[in-house]
């Protein structure tokens, strides 16, 4: 049965990653639940055509701590995200045929029922061509993209049959047009509560172009040039409706060793990455070490340089991610997520979105 969509422009979600892969997450009390509608708990793993608990004693800890939030947050919803950069790929195996899709979707769902969560998001990097090297992709996987919500969809539904409570499936996208040359957005959607656009790593490159990795807009006059509004965009013209997307903030920065100082770095071939980080560690520290802050209006995004080290960082501040949220609420988008929380401890970014949203 296809998803319903909720009605129209609700107030915005706010989407908080974080991350379990690491082990116990480290004082999730400190977690600012009141800011968040969802938490989407990275990762769940992919193993045997089934979703897997690699971390199972961490993550049941983290599962139960998790859970204890909502007595700060009843509204608080909580998914299990399966996959990512590192656990993706086993996907195109696991949803190659419908009895595979079935035992994926079943021992998804499971992991929903027994923690008492709320919903499951894919986080398949990616559907159709390479991610992390080793990943097995197919062109099939373009079909088998939609089918694997189709079935995920349906053992939620069937789990709320039992339960009485809605469930809710979600799943983060790549922001390029490869993503949506290898799927069938439109389709997929109908299944999909969000799609979550990584609008961010837009330049990964150590000795490409350095750039910024999560601009709203365009740098600069080609306008095939990587930005959230062109992914928001690309997933508009690819049949996903804007109250289904949620656009994406970095809560770290990229950064590259630069030969020189033209242009402070900016659009101009590095020679090597070099260590951004968290925004609370740029912030209080880098800002604070030579480096100096540099706005982008036709971006609407901030960066770094040292002048005398020649480092260049491309990142979100508070100022960027008003602009998010503003386009967010132009748009009449579904909201903000983020990747991840434990790169702000001290809730500079996420402080920024709670005031942003609200007025």
């Amino acid at each position: 049965m296809a998803f319903t969509p909720p009605a129209k422009n609700p107030k915005p979600v706010v989407i908080a990653y974080v991350g379990g892969f690491r082990g116990l997450i480290a004082d999730p009390g400190s977690i600012e639940v009141e800011k968040l509608t969802h938490i989407n708990y990275a990762f769940v793993n992919v193993q045997h055509g089934q979703a897997w608990l690699t971390n199972l004693a961490t993550d049941t800890i983290n599962f139960r701590n998790l859970n204890a939030l909502r007595q700060r947050n009843p509204d608080l919803r909580i998914l299990i995200s399966i996959g990512g950069w590192s656990w993706s790929e086993n996907f195109s195996d696991a949803v190659l045929t419908e009895e595979s899709r079935r035992l994926f979707a079943a021992t998804s769902v499971d992991i929903v029922r027994k923690y008492g969560l709320d919903g499951v998001d894919i986080d398949w990097e990616y559907p159709g061509v390479p991610g992390e090297e080793g990943n097995i992709y197919r062109p099939e996987d373009k079909q088998n993209y939609t089918l694997m919500f189709k079935a995920l969809r349906a053992s939620l539904d069937s789990l709320q049959r039992e339960t009485g409570k809605k469930y809710q499936l979600t799943t983060a996208v790549g922001g390029g047009a490869y993503f949506v040359q290898h799927t069938e957005m439109d389709k997929a959607q109908q299944y999909l509560d969000y799609v979550n656009i990584m609008s961010y790593d837009y330049k990964t490159n150590p000795t490409g172009i350095a750039g910024h990795h999560t601009n709203l807009y365009g740098s600069t006059k080609d306008t095939a040039e990587s930005s959230a509004h062109h992914s928001v965009n690309l997933f508009l013209a690819a049949g996903v409706p804007a109250e289904k997307i949620v656009m994406g903030a970095a809560f770290y920065g990229r950064g590259w060793t630069m030969p020189d100082g033209d242009n402070n770095g900016l659009n101009r071939k590095a020679l090597k990455g070099a260590r951004g980080g968290g925004f609370t560690r740029l912030k209080d520290s880098l800002m604070q070490q030579g480096y100096v802050r540099h706005w982008d209006k036709r971006a609407r995004a901030p960066y770094l340089f040292h002048p005398v080290n020649n480092i260049f960082i491309s990142y979100d501040d508070e100022r960027s991610i008003r602009a998010k949220c503003r386009y967010v609420k132009k748009h009449r988008l579904a909201g903000i997520m983020f990747w991840e929380y434990a790169s702000d401890p001290k809730g500079y970014l996420l402080e920024a979105i709670r005031k942003s949203i609200k007025n």
